[in-house]
């Protein structure tokens, strides 16, 4: 058993400066061109992504921390920091360094060239359990080459999932896939060496069982990812929005969608709490980050947020593109408790 404690937290880029020698990465969020350099002097995986916060003026950085000695290098496009049982990687990847054939977009070779590399990087460096993805492209509704940028996405991350024996159906980990303003292909990405339980939602089919009018590729992620990390149990909620069984469920209604969104959370944590060594994961141990279309409904979704959770209450809040372009918010989630002594042996 691991004896990694991950911890995560949301910091500014100053904060972050002060306490690079702990880290394992960072995703940073509404950067300043002030920040830029500081970020990219930084001897740790950084990834900066083109998305502006819409509940402070100041930059949003998701920092998770390892423990004990950090090892830190290059693999092709990735750069990586990892202790004895956790890794973090960031890869960005232009798509102008792809040239479109009959078979493949510029987005679909660089997804997939990704993917590849950090499954490559993974079995070299003996970290075979993914649990969290984070994906950011750019214009992700936008049509290029006879296809949504989305499902071209899609088709890229399967087929690197199939090229390197990675299970598509019913195994996959944690993720999300958000569309920036511009900017390059964006990952980031954690992974282990314990397997972690992989979550789905009763409420939902699962996305890779997703019908033909979603795309060609299904979508190849679960809805939740729980660890077991030696003191420690952490729960990954993927990128969750106002979807039952396959179908996006209220339409223009933001309220609504934020509603349904939490209900599907609900539904995540009580299926974790099944599964889990230590049950009792609840809507207030969950750190969020809201992904919203219309920066004009973020006073909305915040109100209907408080009303579900409560006062304790922890969210960041990004204008960025979902999905799905009948969907108003996407919303994932976090969750890391402490276990004790008898639950951690």
């Amino acid at each position: 058993m691991p004896d990694s404690v991950l911890r995560g937290e949301n910091l500014s880029v100053a904060e972050l400066l002060q306490q690079p020698c702990s880290v394992l990465g960072a995703i940073c969020f509404s950067v300043q061109v002030s920040e830029d350099k500081m970020l990219a002097d930084l001897d740790i995986p950084c990834m900066s992504v083109h998305m502006q916060r819409l509940d402070a003026t100041e930059t949003s950085c998701e920092v998770w921390h390892g423990s004990g000695q950090l090892t830190q290098g290059k693999s092709g496009d990735i750069h990586y920091r990892h202790d004895d049982d956790l890794l973090f990687g960031v890869i960005t990847l232009p798509e102008t360094r792809f040239t479109a054939d009959a078979d493949k977009t510029p987005l679909q070779q660089a997804t997939e060239t990704a993917y590849r590399q950090i499954f490559a990087l993974l079995d070299t460096a003996r970290f075979p359990c993914l649990y969290r993805f984070w994906n950011y492209i750019a214009d992700i509704n936008t049509a290029s080459f006879g296809l949504e940028r989305y499902h071209q996405f899609n088709r890229g991350r399967q087929d690197a999932f199939i090229a390197h024996g990675r299970d598509v159906a019913g195994n996959a980990p944690a993720a999300c896939a958000l569309g920036s303003v511009d900017g390059p292909l964006t990952i980031a990405f954690l992974a282990g060496r314990v397997a972690p339980l992989n979550i789905e939602n009763p409420r939902q089919i699962s996305a890779c069982q997703y019908p033909p009018q979603y795309g060609p590729r299904s979508p190849t992620f679960s809805r939740a990812s729980l660890v077991r990390l030696g003191r420690s149990e952490v729960l990954f909620v993927s990128g969750t929005a106002s979807i039952v069984g396959h179908a996006t469920l209220h339409h223009n209604d933001v309220v609504a969608q934020t509603r349904e969104t939490m209900n599907n959370i609900v539904a995540v944590l009580a299926e974790a709490n099944r599964q889990s060594c230590k049950p009792g994961f609840d809507l207030a141990d969950l750190t969020y980050k809201v992904y919203v279309r219309h920066p004009a409904d973020l006073a909305q979704i915040r109100a209907e947020l408080a009303h579900c959770v409560g006062d304790s209450l922890k969210a960041v809040y990004l204008q960025a593109d979902v999905c799905r372009q009948d969907l108003l918010l996407e919303i994932e989630a976090t969750a890391i408790r402490p276990l004790s002594s008898d639950q951690a042996a």
